[in-house]
């Protein structure tokens, strides 16, 4: 029997409270908004303790399977929690990959030893989940990998390079596509995918420095890396249809993932108080027409994109074309905050071209940099050229040519 409202809401009050009580304090350091750009050991921690904190009081995977570590509680449940965390700004799950991307697709896809073996220690933040998909020489042609898998009896012999590997110098498993069959008719049945171990002998990280001058991506390299047969997922040869699941996860076309923030958002209503504070010729930018008209379009756009994640439970309001609002979903969300914090930047005058550690630099440079690291979630998960097309071709039915 379903629960009624009433106990919907007393849940929803104790977690409201139970967050009230046990969200850290803000450390003397600068905190990221995502996944993507962890680059200190003092924010690595910081974020991990904090996932821990929140799965061990219950709140992370509530609707995964208890024999593998979850609640076995209905999603609703979970929906609440995501929504007060959102809600009260809480720090972000940390283990991004693993809580809405692996996890998801070894509870889809894996053997029991694989749900066994992976699924608590990822809800957890035990173990740290990272990505090799994209490699230097290849851009968003996923399809065209060429980081090797050699089968060596009851092993994989490695080798290549993966570009853009977000948390891979903390990571203790990678979803790695790599090819196993380089004469298969056709480039993408020559793949296969690997959970693979990122602490074996021959793999190496290197972070990459970013133009906001931290850290949070790595190059990983395999050089005669030796991993078990057994981390294979699916068959040999069915790489490209493991990815394309995973990627659906990625992108929150398909749901499945253990819920939790994976980024602290950034809201319309923040940019309005930029605004207010900010001076144009002597006044409050607020006060200029352009401006203001410029920040009801964002507020109209924010609820929107709110609106079409409650219009997906409505099938009516979706029948036409079933999948446009969970495939666009990414493409939309990310490109708005890439447009918004642009907007917070150019609000600031000349201050604009100033930057964190400067003296008269606006919120600690925090639109600046956000402005720089929203280009990230557009890239990442296939770019929004690639989205484009993804949305054409399979939900408008529009010619590849």
């Amino acid at each position: 029997m379903s629960e009624s409202e009433a106990e919907l809401d007393r849940f929803r009050e104790e977690v409201k409270q139970w967050f009230e009580k046990n969200t850290p304090p803000p450390p003397d350091f600068i905190l990221p908004d995502s996944f993507m750009e962890v680059g200190t050991d003092a924010q690595f921690h910081y974020l991990r303790d904090w996932q821990q904190k929140v799965y061990q009081a219950g709140y992370l995977g509530m609707s995964w399977p208890a024999e593998y570590g979850g609640g076995g509680k209905p999603l609703m449940h979970q929906n609440i929690v995501d929504a007060e965390m959102a809600r009260l700004k809480v720090p972000f799950m940390i283990n991004t990959i693993g809580l809405n991307w692996a996890g998801p697709l070894i509870l889809h896809s894996g053997t029991e030893e694989q749900k066994q073996a992976y699924i608590k220690k990822i809800l957890s933040a035990e173990e740290i989940w990272c990505q090799g998909f994209s490699e230097p020489d290849h851009g968003s042609d996923l399809g065209n990998a060429q980081t090797r898998a050699v089968k060596d009896g009851d092993e994989y012999i490695i080798n290549g390079s993966k570009i853009w590997t977000s948390l891979g110098d903390y990571a203790a498993h990678m979803i790695l596509l790599a090819r196993t069959d380089p004469d298969a008719k056709s480039k993408h049945a020559g793949l296969s995918f690997f959970l693979s171990p990122m602490r074996s002998p021959g793999i190496e990280t290197r972070p990459i420095k970013k133009l906001t001058g931290e850290y949070g991506f790595c190059q990983t390299f395999f050089n005669d890396a030796r991993i078990p047969a057994d981390c294979l997922i699916g068959k040999e040869g069915e790489g490209w249809q493991v990815a394309m699941t995973t990627l659906a996860f990625e992108r929150g076309a398909v749901g499945g993932q253990a819920g939790g923030q994976s980024s602290i958002a950034i809201e319309v209503a923040e940019v309005v108080e930029l605004a207010r504070h900010v001076q144009r010729e002597g006044t409050p930018a607020i006060e200029d027409p352009l401006v203001r008209d410029q920040l009801v379009q964002f507020l109209m756009e924010e609820r929107s994109l709110r609106l079409n994640f409650a219009r997906i439970r409505v099938p009516a309001l979706t029948s036409e074309r079933p999948m446009s609002i969970p495939m666009s979903g990414k493409l939309m969300a990310s490109e708005f905050r890439r447009r918004l914090c642009r907007f917070a930047v150019s609000l600031q005058g000349s201050n604009a071209n100033l930057y964190m550690g400067d003296d008269d630099v606006i919120d600690r440079g925090r639109w600046q940099r956000s402005y720089f690291n929203a280009f990230s979630a557009t890239i990442g998960g296939g770019t929004s050229q690639i989205q484009k097309n993804i949305l054409g071709e399979r939900v408008l039915g529009l010619p590849k040519d």
